[in-house]
């Protein structure tokens, strides 16, 4: 694999991470600030049917994916330099668990912890054969997928993370982009046919008792197809990133992928900040919260753009990479970079 294969693999993991962030936080603001139920025929109630067709369990489930992937290419790169991968990868985890504890004081539907119990499941199958990692982790995704539970879903994403790492989908990705086509264009199909199963159980009454069995039913399809449509977004973007115009103008979302765990716990920072000085609490109207969650993407992708042209890793990624390897590495790029 030669260099800008690999800048290409690395390229496209921090555009997927931070496309994922931009999704994450739209659901999470939610809670976080008690964001009012809307009312029905109003552009609140299209914005929550909105929310819940394309982003509800879409970008998480990327998001959960990349952290398998990156489990995979973790142990990889340390054991082919010589170290221990195991070790440092449950010293990382235990980081995560520290970094994700203090986060859930402030989001107690944060991921960081789930993610760092689950790392520690998912170790033994970094050894598992890659078909293996594959059809198990396919099995218990579907299984998991048609009882609608979101959080045992973890698992098995991880594990075709694994898999992606072990077939080496993002070294071949650049010699593969008619393949990522043609699976994008198969994933469009079928999350079509399942958002518009979901569609017919859309609610356009709120707060209605005959409505509530209806919604809920939607919201549990959402969950089950969910992995299809977050397959059609990886496929989308993947395709897109193989036109250099386009990784020219999503230049931001790379940056912003970079210093995903930065963002991630950003996020949460500046929307509790927001509704503090604001008195945004249970004040906030679904659309209305969209619109600070656009302002909040501009402030962070303007911070990360610009962190990283001077600095080689994002705030909280320093300190992360710093206790895993309990060494303190260099901040600054130097000048010729």
């Amino acid at each position: 694999m030669n260099s800008n294969e690999i800048n290409a693999r690395i390229d496209a993991l921090d555009y997927l991470r931070g496309f994922a962030l931009m999704g994450i936080i739209l659901v999470n603001i939610i809670p976080l600030l008690s964001v009012r139920l809307p009312v029905s025929s109003t552009s609140d109630a299209t914005y929550w049917r909105f929310l819940y067709l394309f982003v509800e369990g879409r970008f998480y489930t990327i998001f959960t994916f990349l952290f398998g992937v990156g489990f995979y290419l973790f142990i990889s790169r340390s054991m082919a330099k010589g170290k221990n991968g195991y070790v440092l990868f449950l010293r990382r985890i235990l980081v995560l668990f520290i970094f994700g504890s203090v986060h859930a004081q402030f989001q107690p539907g944060e991921a960081l912890l789930i993610y760092s119990v689950c790392g520690l499941i998912i170790l033994p199958f970094y050894r598992v054969n890659k078909v293996v990692n594959l059809v198990f982790g396919l099995g218990m995704l579907l299984v998991i997928s048609l009882f609608a539970e979101k959080i045992f879903m973890v698992v098995p994403l991880m594990m075709l993370g694994i898999a992606a790492g072990q077939f080496q989908l993002f070294e071949r990705m650049t010699n593969q982009w008619k393949v990522t086509t043609v699976f994008t264009g198969v994933m469009f199909v079928l999350s079509a046919a399942g958002l518009i199963y979901q569609y017919q159980y859309a609610a356009f009454a709120f707060g209605s008792g005959d409505e509530f069995q209806k919604t809920q039913r939607f919201l549990r399809i959402g969950i089950m197809i969910g992995p299809i449509v977050s397959a059609f977004y990886v496929g989308l973007l993947l395709t897109l990133l193989s036109f250099p115009f386009i990784r020219r103008i999503l230049s931001p979302l790379k940056s912003y992928g970079r210093m995903a765990l930065t963002n991630y716990v950003s996020q949460t920072a500046l929307i509790l900040l927001a509704g503090k000085v604001f008195d945004l609490f249970d004040q906030l109207a679904y659309i209305q919260s969209f619109y600070l969650c656009v302002v909040i993407f501009v402030i962070q992708l303007v911070f990360s753009t610009v962190w990283l042209r001077f600095l080689k890793f994002g705030p909280l990624e320093w300190v992360w990479r710093m206790l895993t390897y309990l060494e303190i590495p260099p901040m600054r790029r130097p000048p010729s970079s």
